[in-house]
């Protein structure tokens, strides 16, 4: 497997991630709305997360620019 091959897989790997954050938080929504702290804590976890996951995408991306030059 090539390193743009395996550097693809991490990347849609984030986005899936991404993805199923997006979707239990839409389940757990009708919940939260019940409470400003539990709205303000589900998005803030999920905005929090889905960022978490594209600062590694993005290290892992500077990283194969730097290896590429």
């Amino acid at each position: 497997m090539t390193k743009n091959t395996l550097h693809r897989l991490k990347g849609f790997g984030y986005l899936t991630s991404s993805v199923s954050v997006f979707l239990l938080a839409t389940v757990s929504w009708s919940s939260a709305q019940k409470s400003t702290l539990l709205t303000t804590c589900l998005i803030a976890g999920a905005a929090t997360s889905i960022v978490g996951m594209f600062f590694r995408w993005f290290t892992y991306e500077l990283e194969k620019r730097k290896d590429q030059s």
